[in-house]
């Protein structure tokens, strides 16, 4: 089932003049509306009449966290006040937050692509939403709970915290889709297989999953644990939030980006270049009907490759691959470029351990320094006699380290610890601590 088909399944013909006319009324509206893109536009020599394709939009200058931070709160905005009817801001872990304004317009145009995610992931009107993603300045919530009611499904507006009652919610309404972070719903599993609950029983049937960049091989373990389909959303606080880009559950490969209101780029984030489709680099996302505070050419920091062709659930919108990390999150050890993704893919591989994890960052005098912590499991904790000195604890340590050695190319020191020793959330799952950092903020 297709929620909108005129638009998911246009013709590239038909796609690109449609992005075209929308750019040129975005590009008018920041140029006549908003100092900073007006300025920026005149440095490079560039008016909005200048652009008369799509490929002209390589002449349009980036738009980064950094300027966006910089005209905080308001200065990004390209309506007056009185049409703006709510801000949203990102849930970012430092400096100011990224601020975010909507229009009526926009919220109904972002319950509209929230409306086809949930049909994409498998979602219909006849059925009941589980909404786990916190309501609030963060998009998930809102986000989720517009796209639910516009589908027509019943949606249940759980938000985020009190498992004991999202467990019961999930038992006594039955809902068939749930929506939440991998890490919180992964969480969310672990205590009910500890209060004896079959978590392949109950009525879940499908889960959309996002807000943190998550491997296939949870993709598995989430699929595994509550019998259902796991698709991925996408999304930015700055471009909209959550439904920017959705996976299918047909094919579950890729995400659909929803062109006719985005339009996404791959550029080398060292020069700056545009990549061929298929290569991978930093994705960046032009906003084309955002009314109150558009982006033009916002560089993400997200790492990810786009690809054409028609999908066999019968959409033809270009598709990104899952993002495999991001520019600042990538770790340099010993010389070798690692994300935390592909430790934790790696990491999935070991049957004796639990999915939780971190990467621990300080510095011994001016060299940076690694660690890896993660959890026994707790039926290999039992069979030790709860000793992690055990013989056996000492085999699953040189497990681990082979496989990271093997996957990732890198040899780091492994911490075992007992079960359920690291933080769990629910919100996004916080995989690595910087010590140094932490230091620095106590002095």
């Amino acid at each position: 089932m297709i929620f909108n088909e005129e638009r998911e399944t246009m013709s590239e013909v038909e796609r690109e003049a449609l992005q075209l006319n929308f750019l040129k009324n975005t590009l008018k509206r920041v140029y006549e509306n908003n100092a900073y893109y007006k300025n920026a536009l005149n440095r490079v020599g560039v008016k909005p009449e200048d652009v008369r394709s799509l490929k002209d939009i390589q002449k349009l200058p980036f738009l980064t966290k950094k300027d966006i931070r910089d005209n905080y709160p308001t200065g990004l905005f390209a309506a007056p006040q009185e049409e703006i009817v709510r801000y949203h801001a990102s849930s970012g872990t430092s400096g100011k937050p990224t601020i975010a304004a909507y229009t009526k317009n926009d919220i109904d145009m972002w319950a509209e692509v929230i409306a086809r995610s949930i049909v994409a992931a498998g979602g219909r009107k006849s059925g009941i939403m589980h909404n786990a993603y916190g309501y609030g300045l963060f998009t998930g919530g809102l986000g989720l709970h517009h796209g639910g009611e516009k589908l027509g499904m019943t949606t249940i507006p759980v938000s985020t915290g009190n498992t004991a009652r999202q467990i019961l919610v999930i038992q006594d309404m039955k809902p068939d889709v749930i929506c939440a972070t991998p890490s919180y719903a992964l969480h969310l599993a672990e205590v009910m297989e500890a209060k004896g609950i079959d978590t392949r029983e109950t009525s879940l049937k499908y889960g959309i999953f996002g807000a943190e960049t998550w491997s296939e091989e949870v993709r598995t373990l989430l699929e595994e644990k509550f019998a259902i389909k796991a698709v991925d959303i996408y999304g930015l606080t700055e471009v909209v939030g959550p439904g920017v880009a959705i996976e299918c559950m047909e094919a579950q490969d890729g995400l659909h980006v929803q062109e006719d209101h985005f339009f996404v780029e791959v550029i080398d984030p060292d020069t700056l270049e545009v990549l061929p489709e298929g290569e991978y680099g930093e994705l960046v996302f032009t906003s084309l009907t955002k009314e109150a505070s558009p982006v033009i050419r916002y560089r993400t920091g997200d790492i990810s490759a786009i690809h054409r062709g028609k999908c066999k659930c019968g959409r033809t919108t270009v598709r990104m691959s899952r993002t495999k990390g991001r520019v600042d999150d990538m770790l340099i050890i010993k010389g070798v470029n690692v994300f935390p993704s592909e430790v934790e893919r790696s990491l999935l591989q070991v049957s004796e351990l639990s999915p939780n994890y971190q990467l621990h960052l300080s510095k011994n005098g001016h060299v940076d320094h690694v660690e890896l912590y993660v959890e026994i499991c707790e039926e290999v904790y039992r069979e030790t006699n709860e000793s992690l000195d055990h013989e056996e604890i000492h085999s699953v340590k040189q497990k681990v380290q082979s496989v990271i050695r093997n996957e990732c190319f890198i040899n780091i020191p492994v911490n075992i610890v007992e079960p359920k020793t690291l933080p769990r959330s629910e919100g996004k799952a916080v995989r690595i601590i910087d010590e140094s950092m932490q230091t620095a903020n106590l002095k």
